[in-house]
């Protein structure tokens, strides 16, 4: 069921749960758009928003983000409260914890897309990509992007954003392979996994490829 508030516009929109892994890749592409150009509509952001949102949320895509200040999805896609349903780790990698909210999103939440979100000059990647010991826990990052250093390492151009690029991609395809909630999802049940890349400077978001035909 479709909620909406009195008074606002259509991207403020409290979607239905399950709307469609290639209508919410729009909407967001669509939101990106305006950020870039400065038109943001800042939507759901109201206090009647806030409000209704007690009853319960009904978030229309995954982000699963870096946990960089400058990349708050919310703002490079002009959503607002109750929209996204955001996990951000620095490096955007993939664990267990990881991958159990997402399930909790695309099992009890009814999501349909997952957007696995990197971005130019990401330290996390530069540290993978230096080599070298990291301290303390920030070791259980860079060698949770190593592979994707590897993946990368013979690609002409910058090698940092180069690994960001692989790292997207490896992390998504990791989701996609997930067993046996998401793996599932995908193959039957209209979920998407989709890797993009974010620029800094312009403030554009691309995708960097579809989500292959599921497994059957």
């Amino acid at each position: 069921m479709i909620l909406l508030l009195a008074g606002i516009g259509a991207w403020a929109q409290e979607p239905a749960a399950g709307l469609p892994a290639d209508e919410a890749l729009a909407r967001l592409m669509a939101g990106n758009r305006r950020y870039v150009r400065h038109k943001e509509q800042h939507p759901d952001q109201s206090l009647a928003r806030r409000k209704k949102l007690l009853a319960g949320q009904h978030p229309f895509a995954v982000i699963l983000g870096c946990a960089d200040s400058r990349v708050s999805p919310e703002l490079l896609f002009d959503e607002g409260l109750g929209d996204l349903f955001v996990i951000r780790v620095a490096g955007n990698i993939v664990d267990d914890a990881v991958l159990g909210s997402i399930e909790y999103a695309v099992e009890h939440l009814g999501v349909k897309l997952v957007m696995v979100l990197g971005h130019e000059k990401c330290g996390a990647v530069s540290a993978a990509v230096e080599g070298g010991p990291a301290a303390g826990h920030m070791n259980a990052l860079v060698a949770a992007i190593r592979p994707s250093v590897d993946a990368s390492a013979k690609e002409p151009g910058d090698r940092v954003h180069n690994c960001v690029i692989a790292n997207a991609r490896r992390v998504a395809q990791q989701v996609r392979e997930s067993e046996p909630v998401l793996k599932d999802a995908v193959g039957k049940h209209g979920v998407k996994v989709v890797a993009a890349d974010y620029a800094l400077d312009s403030g554009q978001v691309n995708l960097l490829d579809a989500a292959p035909p599921p497994d059957h």
